[in-house]
């Protein structure tokens, strides 16, 4: 199924009697689904206004990602939000596109500090279960209005609805970034550091700690961005607030871009074997939760975003690695298809959550056919 149009599109739904699963670029292959056809958007691909001076793009969503990182580029702009490319970590081709971006909500380090994607929305168009074209949102920040199924639909993994096209706000470029690194810090100590400095007024934009770094040493970064006089400032305060520590600075702006790739795209993990977890929670409480997860499982590596609300971790093959009474949510990022079937690939809800889930999906897709099995 690959439909041209939006019409098309909408046509196909309608007279669906069978479950199919909408892929995008065929990037994020994380969920199982036990849909017999695929229905691709790569058709529906094109931006169809960018106002830079009204900060907004509007595409539809089978566009590659790159396409839009491009247009942005040439006007001095980008998207905040910093999306992850998962090709490396799961092993997966094809292109990205800004449909599957909004559909998974991806977020990058820089969410710390901007914000989501879903943060970042305006309007959405899709095709509902029923085959209805639905709007929701404006094309520019000035007309956002109605209800919000924006954000219901960003983050919802294609069970609501197929995504056409979707509106964003755009921001400017920095014109200089600089990071600091500190080297040798305990977990502890880490994630005490990148609170204390997402805290201060020096408008940290990334907050990560490896303890296996590049040079496989503890290393803690914090990202500064801006104009060069304002980071330059910046980058002295935080230099004198960690002056008991061991205190490294880059300025090349391809070097501080790579370092922050290699956190965004979790690079340390990509081309090994285990199983990796994605799981967010309270940063203050990210240390212990990963010392008793070593205490139980076999963990190879461990990687903190998000000044620590955001740990990825890699272990054994087919590791459950939500512990009873988990505080967080736990997303299970790569694995076999035998453990993505055995055990839950998102977080599960509480009872309550479920039902208000599923009430949802019934009136959004009451046939059933729109990514069965994921999310669920």
């Amino acid at each position: 199924m690959k439909p041209e149009s939006e019409a098309e599109l909408a046509e196909m739904v309608a007279g669906a009697h069978e479950p199919f699963h909408i892929r995008g670029g065929g990037t994020r292959a994380i969920g199982v689904t036990t849909a017999p056809k695929v229905l691709k958007t790569g058709k529906l691909s094109g931006i169809t206004l960018y106002e830079p001076g009204a900060l907004t793009l509007v595409a539809r969503a089978g566009t590659p990602l790159v396409e839009i990182e491009e247009a942005l580029a040439a006007e001095g702009q980008r998207l905040a939000f910093e999306p992850m490319d998962h090709r490396g970590l799961l092993g997966t081709h094809g292109e990205p596109t800004i449909g599957g971006v909004v559909a998974a909500n991806v977020s990058g380090p820089r969410r710390v500090q901007a914000g989501a994607c879903r943060d970042f929305m305006l309007g959405v168009r899709f095709v509902d279960g029923t085959g209805e074209i639905v709007k929701n949102g404006g094309r520019v920040m000035k007309n956002v209005t109605g209800y919000d199924l924006v954000k219901l639909m960003t983050g919802s993994w294609g069970t609501l609805g197929v995504l056409t096209e979707v509106s964003l706000k755009v921001l400017p470029q920095p014109s200089t970034s600089a990071c600091v690194m500190i080297d040798g810090l305990t977990e502890v100590e880490a994630q005490k550091a990148m609170s204390r400095a997402i805290t201060s007024p020096y408008e940290i934009t990334g907050a990560a700690h490896a303890p296996e770094g590049p040079g496989e040493q503890p290393l803690t970064l914090l990202r500064i961005e801006g104009f060069a006089g304002s980071v330059s400032y910046r980058m002295g305060r935080l230099q004198e607030m960690f002056n008991d520590h061991a205190v490294r600075i880059k300025t090349d702006p391809e070097d501080v871009a790579t370092l922050w790739r290699w956190v965004r795209d979790v690079e340390m993990m990509q081309g090994s074997d285990g199983d990796v977890w994605r799981l967010s929670v309270r940063p203050s409480e990210a240390p212990g939760l990963v010392a008793d997860l070593r205490a139980r499982h076999d963990i190879a590596r461990v990687l903190y975003d998000w000044a620590g609300g955001l740990i990825w971790v890699e272990c054994a093959p087919g590791t459950d690695l939500r512990p009873k009474g988990f505080k967080g949510h736990a997303t299970l990022i790569r694995a076999s298809e035998e453990t993505r079937l055995t055990l839950p690939v998102f977080q599960p809800e509480p009872p309550a959550v479920a039902a208000l889930t599923q009430g949802i999906r019934a009136r959004f897709d009451p046939k059933g056919v729109l990514n069965p099995g994921i999310m669920a």
